[in-house]
């Protein structure tokens, strides 16, 4: 069976949607993921433009400027629901991880 689209993000999705929490132009997110993720996550340009046009599509950001070839984005509640669903879904793991392995949380 197919997996739904967007049900969970790879780590390029997760950063670029948490880059747009503030509006940005894309050439930003391309600096700003491998800043946030101590350059762990890079995200190709290529690959971002494909990603802003699919979260365009679903509703996940807007556009907010166009100044020429520049393009300017932020976050849409339902953006921002898909972010918020992934990290519970990833705390869970964590959780689940802890649980399993004999770790207590931290606080």
């Amino acid at each position: 069976m197919a997996r739904e689209k967007f049900k969970t993000l790879t780590e390029q999705m997760f950063y670029v949607l948490l880059c747009l929490k503030r509006e940005c132009y894309g050439m930003d997110i391309l600096d700003r993921v491998p800043s946030m993720t101590n350059g762990k996550v890079t995200v190709g340009s290529g690959t971002l433009y494909n990603l802003l046009e699919q979260f365009l599509e679903m509703g996940m950001i807007r556009e907010t400027k166009v100044e020429g070839r520049r393009r300017s984005y932020i976050l849409t509640p339902v953006g921002e629901d898909t972010l918020r669903k992934e990290y519970e879904r990833l705390a869970a793991q964590i959780a689940d991880y802890r649980s399993i392995m004999g770790e207590e949380e931290q606080k």
